[in-house]
């Protein structure tokens, strides 16, 4: 049975991702900065409050799971948040907890589990991206999100490079408009038949991370939808 993390797995993609990973027959780690409140009714999960921007809590995090599992064969990150804001309206500060929280909750989990993978030569790191990192007419009025995501692909880019020749890989996920009821409560008048099912980004997710998505390396896997 393989062992993944799931960051962020009491958020709206994270509750799916889980889903569909025990439901695909994987040991499911699911981590959280607040008491995990996902209840799933399945041995294989278990669920963990940690603070992933702290560097020395998720560095121990990561080495709890290796001690009681031995082995981590994925580490999905998907610990994430948005903020508007143009570059007139953008303070240090808001550049500051943007990355703390895209960026730095990524890192901090990417960087003990590419090592354990790297020793291994087996792993799968799935990051989760931003279109606005990627088109700047899309991110120009979301400066500090935009940046901190453009952080998580270069991250990626550089963890593949490092990687070259092994079985490790990194993923990112870009995703337009997520079907969740805080998008359609703030987008009233969107269809939201355009947009993407966080249940379609988990069978992605699990697909990349099983014998199917071997063969991939160096992916940005852009999932738009009609949006």
């Amino acid at each position: 049975m393989k062992t993944v993390i799931i960051t962020g797995a009491g958020g709206n993609l994270g509750t799916a991702v889980v889903k569909k990973f025990l439901d695909s027959g994987y040991r499911v780690i699911g981590a959280d900065a607040h008491v995990p409140s996902l209840k799933t009714g399945n041995p294989n999960f278990e669920s963990v409050q940690v603070d992933l921007s702290n560097e020395s809590e998720a560095k121990a995090f990561v080495g709890s799971c290796i001690s009681k599992y031995k082995t981590i064969e994925a580490g999905l990150l998907l610990v994430g948040g948005f903020t508007m804001g143009d570059i007139g309206n953008t303070s240090a500060d808001d550049l500051k907890k943007q990355f703390t929280l895209n960026f730095e909750t990524a890192y901090n989990m990417a960087r003990p589990l590419f090592t354990h993978m790297m020793e291994n030569n087996f792993g799968r790191l799935i990051f989760v991206g931003a279109r606005p990192a990627l088109d700047s007419i899309a991110g120009k009025n979301m400066i500090a999100y935009s940046l901190s995501k453009s952080l998580v692909l270069k991250l990626a880019e550089l963890l593949n490079a490092a990687a070259k020749g092994k079985n490790v890989a990194a993923t990112v996920f870009v995703a337009s408009t997520i079907d969740t009821p805080q998008n359609r409560a703030s987008m009233p008048d969107a269809n939201p038949d355009n947009w993407v099912k966080a249940s379609q980004i988990a069978e992605l997710m699990e697909i990349i991370c099983s014998e199917k998505g071997s063969p991939l390396r160096e992916t940005v896997l852009k999932v738009y939808n009609n949006s």
